[in-house]
């Protein structure tokens, strides 16, 4: 019975020492891996690219992160550029749908065809400035016109000023100011006698135009 006995415990043992180098070299392959990453976890992270480097071939996953405060858009320094530039195309805009206006070219016709206009600033009569800039309030729907700008001849230069108003929804324009300021503050009046820009801007109807007439008329034809 004993001899049995050790001979069972003689072949334990010799299975237990023959599965030791197994168990061993199992250990072993298990932690290599983590060895490698810990090699990788120590290696140095490169740096970002910089500009002036050159283009980027290759992307590497440990590469560095680059400054977030760095590249951040900064509104503060393009948006008052910004709203500058909004400002000087709406001012331009506008100057130049007063300048296609039918009222300015026609007073500057008027100006070249007027008598003291023309002994003041002599023939060729222009512009003054080669981007002319026509000031003052042009709103011929509520019948308020008042512009002026810098005009010049063969002779002297001055600032010619025109002002007109409506006095109801379907009347005619009236002008009110019509003159020019000489170089040395001179004001020249240049209306005299009838209304030279009349009928040029406004409406032509009369002022007793009767609407519920109109409509009335406009039922009588659909009948």
């Amino acid at each position: 019975m004993l001899s049995r006995i050790a001979l069972q415990r003689g072949g334990l043992e010799a299975a237990f020492s023959n599965s030791l180098p197994r168990i061993a070299a199992r250990t072993s392959r298990i932690a290599r891996p983590a060895t490698a990453t810990s090699s990788v976890q120590r290696q140095s992270f490169s740096s970002a690219p910089k500009p002036g480097d050159g283009p980027l071939m290759e992307r590497r996953a440990d590469r560095e992160l680059p400054d977030v405060e760095a590249n951040t858009f900064r509104w503060s320094r393009t948006l008052p550029i910004f709203l500058v530039i909004c400002a000087v195309s709406a001012v331009a805009i506008f100057n130049y749908q007063k300048l296609s206006s039918p009222v300015v070219t026609s007073t500057l016709y008027a100006l070249r065809t007027n008598k003291k206009a023309r002994e003041y600033l002599g023939d060729e009569v222009y512009f003054q400035n080669q981007i002319p800039y026509i000031s003052g309030e042009m709103n011929q729907l509520r019948g308020r016109i008042s512009i002026e700008y810098a005009v010049k001849g063969t002779r002297n230069t001055g600032v010619m000023r025109f002002a007109s108003h409506r006095p109801t929804a379907r009347g005619m324009f009236e002008t009110t100011e019509w003159s020019l300021t000489t170089s040395d503050g001179r004001v020249i009046d240049l209306l005299e006698g009838d209304d030279p820009f009349k009928g040029i801007v406004g409406g032509n109807e009369p002022d007793d135009f009767d609407e519920e007439e109109a409509a009335r008329g406009f039922r009588k034809m659909g009948k």
